[in-house]
């Protein structure tokens, strides 16, 4: 499990690209690269990282239900995710 710092650090990325979603368009759609530069780093779309939503396992990341494969793996067997079952042959 990831620290909690981290989990909360990704979480403060997020709300920073949404908040400046808007200005850093209309900046790239003006051409103004010296306005975009004084946005904060973290507030660009690509600084963000895919992280499981109840551990914040950075890696094996399940983008349609938002999870790690650990935790898909242990939630199927569990019955937990509707529709999902392990496949066997």
């Amino acid at each position: 499990m990831a620290k909690e710092s981290v989990k909360a650090r990704e979480r403060k990325r997020q709300a920073l690209v949404i908040r400046y979603a808007q200005k850093r368009k209309d900046l790239k759609e003006a051409g103004d690269y010296k306005g975009l530069d004084k946005l904060p780093r973290n507030s660009s779309k690509v600084r963000l990282h895919n992280r499981c939503k109840l551990t914040g396992r950075p890696r094996g990341y399940i983008g349609k239900f938002g999870i790690s494969r650990v935790l898909l793996r242990k939630m199927a067997l569990d019955g937990k995710i509707p529709g999902l079952t392990k496949s066997s042959w």
